[in-house]
């Protein structure tokens, strides 16, 4: 999910237009829903300060606005979380085990993500019966979904 789709999912959740979030964060009345559409629609990306801002305003880290950064620990769970929030990724326990399942619930993502989710599995069952090699199961994963 790009920053833009981002601030207007938390602009939304916290029920927010985008003149008054835009007025929030310093625009002038004038302007302010037309910068924040800017930017929500990706034709604007803002700069570390406004980001930092926009995320003091919702109450959140501002990882939470900038993902995917999956080169850190915190930016992968705030990606996970992301993955939370638009395809129903859930977190559970099984066997003692913490798991990431998907959520049936989500109805057309659920049955695209358990078909995708699916294949990968197969692949990795192979990968790890000794049916395929690393390289074989690494050529399918970097070339995902064209095989």
């Amino acid at each position: 999910m790009a920053i833009g789709e981002r601030i207007r999912f938390f602009r939304n959740l916290c029920g927010m237009t985008q003149k008054y979030l835009g007025q929030v964060v310093g625009f002038p009345e004038k302007t302010a829903d037309i910068r924040m559409a800017q930017y929500e629609s990706g034709s604007r990306t803002p700069k570390t300060d406004l980001t930092n801002k926009l995320a003091e305003v919702f109450d959140i880290s501002p990882q939470a606005l900038t993902v995917p950064d999956i080169d850190s620990y915190n930016g992968l769970m705030h990606t996970l979380f992301t993955l939370e929030d638009l395809y129903g990724l859930k977190i559970t326990e099984l066997d003692g085990e913490v798991c990431l399942h998907l959520d049936k619930g989500m109805g057309t993502n659920y049955i695209t993500m358990f078909e995708m989710f699916s294949a990968w599995k197969k692949q990795a069952e192979k990968y790890k019966n000794g049916a395929i090699t690393k390289e074989e199961y690494d050529y399918w994963r970097y070339n995902y979904p064209k095989i």
